[in-house]
C-alpha cells in the first residue's frame, strides 16, 4: 500500500478541527481562536514532535510508521472506523479489532479525561494498563512502561515481589487466587493460542505459586469492591473500585474512590498534592 498525502493531511487537519481542548481533557484557556485544537496541542496527546506531526498536515516528511499512525489515532480520539481509515492512508493495513486491540475507544478516554481528582486506569482484560490519570499514577506509579508478559498485573503479580507491597499482606493469598482464576476464564474463551493462554504458559514454567493456585481450577471469583493499598508515603489506603466494561474492546475503566469523611479519603486529598513523585 502507498500513503495518500493529500487524503491524510486533509483527514488530519479535520480531525484536529472537530476536536475542542474540553473532549481532550485540556483547558480552553482564555483567549483562544484556534478552531478545534492547535498542532502543539495534538503532538503531545500523540506524544511525537510538533514539527513532526506539522509536516504530516503539511504532506512532508517520511512515511508514518504503523507505532506513529497508532499513536495520532489514539491522540485524536478516534472510533474504530477512523482509526482503520487513517492506516489506509498512511499506507498501512489497519490493526487487528476485538480483544486484542489497545486502541481505546473515544467515549472511554472521554471519562476518564475528566477524572482529574481521581485515581483511575484503563486496561485490557490481561490487567495491562494502557492509560492512568495523574493520580492513579501517584497511587500505583505508571503502570503503562511495561513491556513483553510484565505489562500485565498477573504476570508481575506472581513473578516480581516488589508488586506485591502496593496492597495488604492479607489480601495476597485472596489475589493469587483471584489473578488465576480471571487468567483460567480469558483463556477458556480466547483459545489455547491466544496470548492468555501463552501467559499462562509463561507462568506455569516460573511460578510454583501459580502452579499450586491454577491446579484448584477456579473459577468466577470477583474481585472485592474495596482495595487495601500500602501506599508508600501515605500507607494503608482503603478505596472503592468501580468499573465500567467496553464489551467491544474488552477494556475496563477502574476508579478509585475514597468514602468521604474516612481517613482514606483525606490521604486522598494529600496524594493529589504529593503527585508521583512520591512513589520515585
Amino acid at each position: 500500500m502507498t500513503i495518500d498525502r493529500t487524503g491524510l493531511a486533509e483527514f488530519l487537519r479535520r480531525r484536529r478541527e472537530a476536536l475542542q481542548p474540553e473532549d481532550v481533557g485540556l483547558p480552553r484557556g482564555q483567549r483562544r481562536r484556534t478552531s478545534g485544537l492547535r498542532r502543539e496541542e495534538v503532538s503531545s496527546l500523540c506524544n511525537m514532535s510538533t514539527d513532526y506531526y506539522a509536516r504530516l498536515e503539511r504532506e512532508r516528511g517520511p512515511r508514518p510508521s504503523e507505532q506513529m499512525i497508532a499513536s495520532i489515532a489514539q491522540g485524536l480520539h478516534l472510533s474504530l472506523d477512523e482509526r482503520d481509515h487513517l492506516f489506509r492512508l498512511a499506507g498501512h493495513n489497519p490493526p487487528l479489532r476485538g480483544t486484542v486491540s489497545e486502541h481505546i475507544s473515544p467515549g472511554l478516554l472521554r471519562i476518564l479525561d475528566r477524572l482529574h481528582d481521581t485515581p483511575a486506569e484503563i486496561v485490557t482484560e490481561l490487567g495491562e494498563t494502557l492509560r492512568q490519570t495523574p493520580l492513579g499514577v501517584a497511587l500505583t506509579g505508571d503502570l503503562t512502561g511495561y513491556s513483553g508478559p510484565a505489562r500485565s498485573l498477573g504476570y508481575r503479580w506472581f513473578t516480581d515481589p516488589a508488586t506485591r507491597r502496593l496492597y495488604a499482606p492479607d489480601e495476597h493469598p485472596f489475589l493469587s487466587r483471584l489473578f488465576a482464576s480471571g487468567l483460567r476464564a480469558v483463556v477458556t474463551q480466547r483459545g489455547p493460542g491466544s496470548r492468555a493462554a501463552h501467559l499462562a504458559d509463561l507462568l506455569l514454567a516460573h511460578s510454583e505459586e501459580f502452579r499450586q493456585v491454577w491446579d484448584d481450577h477456579e473459577v468466577g471469583i470477583r474481585p472485592h469492591e474495596v482495595k487495601h493499598f500500602i501506599h508508600p508515603e501515605l500507607g494503608a489506603m482503603e478505596l472503592t473500585c468501580q468499573t465500567l466494561l467496553d464489551p467491544q474492546q474488552s477494556h475496563l475503566l477502574l476508579v478509585y474512590t475514597a468514602i468521604p469523611g474516612t481517613e482514606s479519603y483525606e490521604k486522598l486529598q494529600l496524594l493529589s498534592v504529593i503527585g508521583p513523585q512520591a512513589l520515585r
